[in-house]
This record gives C-alpha cells, structure tokens and sequence, in this order.
C-alpha cells in the first residue's frame, strides 16, 4: 500500500480540522465537582448523575475530561472506582447510538488507556451484546418494546415516516439501534447497567451538547418521563436511577440541560458544541 503525501497528511492534520480530541480545561474539574454537590444536595444517584455527564463529555470528545470525571467520583465514593469506570464504558457505547462510532472509540480509548492500573485490571472482558441465533429473536422483540416505550402513542407512525424516508432507516433504528445497542439482554446482566431510564437520560445529555437535534431532545425528554409513566422504571434497581423522577419534570429537565449546557461551554471555550461546528476555514484543494 502506498503511503500518504505529507501534503496530504498535513491537510487531514491541519488544525483548521480539529482532528484531535479535546484537552481537558483546568476549569472542567471545578464544573463538574459542582455538579456532584448539586446532584448531592437533590439526592440524585451517583449512577444517575454520572450518566448524564459523561455522555455530554463524549459528544464533546474530551477522554481528558473524562479521567478528570472519574477521579473526582474515585474520591468521593471510593468504594465505587471501578462502578464508575464501567458505568463511564457502558454509557461511551450507547452514546455510539446518538454521537456515531469514531467518537466513542476515540474516547473509549484514551479513557481506558488513562485509567489507574488496579481499576483497569478490574474490568469487565466478557462482551454483552453478541448475537446469535438464539438470542437474535429476543434483541428484536426488546428493539420494538424500547422503541413504543419512548415512543407511544407515536410510535408506529414515526416508523412509518422513518421507512418513507428510507426503507431500511426504521429497520436499522429499531432492529439494530434499540434492538441491540440501547437494550439490554436481561440474561447476560453487565457490571454497570444503563437501563431504560439511564439510556433516555444519556440520550438527552448527548443530543443537548451536539445542538442542531432540537425535535429529538424534545422526543427524548419526553421519552424520559414515559418511563415513570409505563412503570418501565420500576424494572430499574432504585438507587441506580435514584432522582431520575424529578430530572423527568420540568424543573428537573431544566437542570439536566443546563448541566450539559455548563460541560458545553467549558470544553467548547464559550464557542459552543465541537460536535459539528464547521471548519475554522475553507481548505483550498
């Protein structure tokens, strides 16, 4: 195989096209111990918070950051390092749902590879989510159940508008998306579990910081309380989802998004999202 033409490399390195991940500011570390006391003082679960964070810091693309998140958990709830850092996993793949691959590997990465070694040594190898024929019929029943749980009394319509866009579109979304990544097979349970709760909260927390998917924050904040309202939640250990209830009212929506409004604008130094935020300039080709 060929090798690249320096000019090429530099143009797909060029800084114009942020093609790195984000440092973590000295400040983020003061944001989110914030957060942590104010998730205290409204007994929101650690789980519950800790979600709803790191999802925001993968869609900014700050693994970092996210060693700075889980130290500050590691010292607050010392019995809890290696929890956190498996809920911190756990909530990187789900995110592959909303923010697309490359970000969670590239965030999955540096953060395992920033670890402490006895937290490292301590994590789950054994994968949760390998289909098989005998397991295949029951992701897609969850894939359709997850979907009218968030949904309903929408439901079949939005798949209905989804296929008329494309044919396949509501096919990967529900089959493969909710089916098998947002899901959870109930007979391979997982060392930090982001449930049906967790999950709409992970969603939110992930579409807020991109910006640009108004119509599907309003879909998942709705999604959030539907899962108190069908007795999804009650599925859910308590002190896993522990203020997820409020956090599905208005005022606790308000909070939530203005949590993940507060990591936007100290990762994005006040210019907003790096989700997608366009070229600093145009390359000249």
């Amino acid at each position: 195989m060929s090798k690249l033409s320096q000019p090429l490399k530099a143009l797909i390195n060029s800084p114009h096209a942020r093609p790195d991940t984000i440092p973590a500011p000295a400040q983020i570390k003061s944001v989110y111990e914030k957060i942590a006391r104010d998730a205290s003082s409204k007994d929101i679960a650690l789980s519950t918070w800790l979600s709803l964070t790191t999802a925001a810091t993968m869609t900014m693309n700050s693994p970092e950051s996210l060693l700075q998140l889980h130290g500050i958990v590691s010292r607050l709830h010392a019995s809890e390092r290696v929890y956190a850092a498996e809920l911190m996993r756990e909530v990187g793949v789900k995110c592959i749902g909303f923010n697309g691959i490359p970000r969670s590997i590239n965030c999955l990465n540096a953060f395992y590879a920033g670890l402490p070694s006895d937290v490292k040594e301590n994590l789950s190898t054994v994968p949760t989510r390998s289909l098989t024929p005998d397991n295949v019929s029951g992701a897609l029943d969850r894939g359709q159940g997850l979907w009218k749980s968030i949904y309903a009394p929408l439901d079949e319509k939005l798949r209905k508008n989804l296929a008329q866009y494309h044919p396949d579109l509501a096919v990967y979304i529900i089959e493969c998306g909710y089916g098998s990544l947002f899901s959870d097979n109930p007979s391979t349970p997982k060392p930090a579990q982001v449930g049906r709760v967790l999950t709409s909260i992970v969603a939110v927390s992930c579409l807020r910081a991109q910006t640009g998917t108004g119509p599907q924050v309003v879909s998942h904040v709705f999604g959030l309380r539907k899962a108190f309202q069908d007795q999804n939640a009650q599925l859910e250990k308590d002190e896993y989802i522990k203020g997820a209830q409020w956090l599905a009212t208005d005022e606790g929506s308000i909070w939530m998004l203005e949590i993940v409004d507060s990591i936007v604008q100290v990762l994005g130094e006040g210019k907003g999202t790096t989700f997608a935020p366009g070229l600093g300039r145009q390359s000249k080709l």
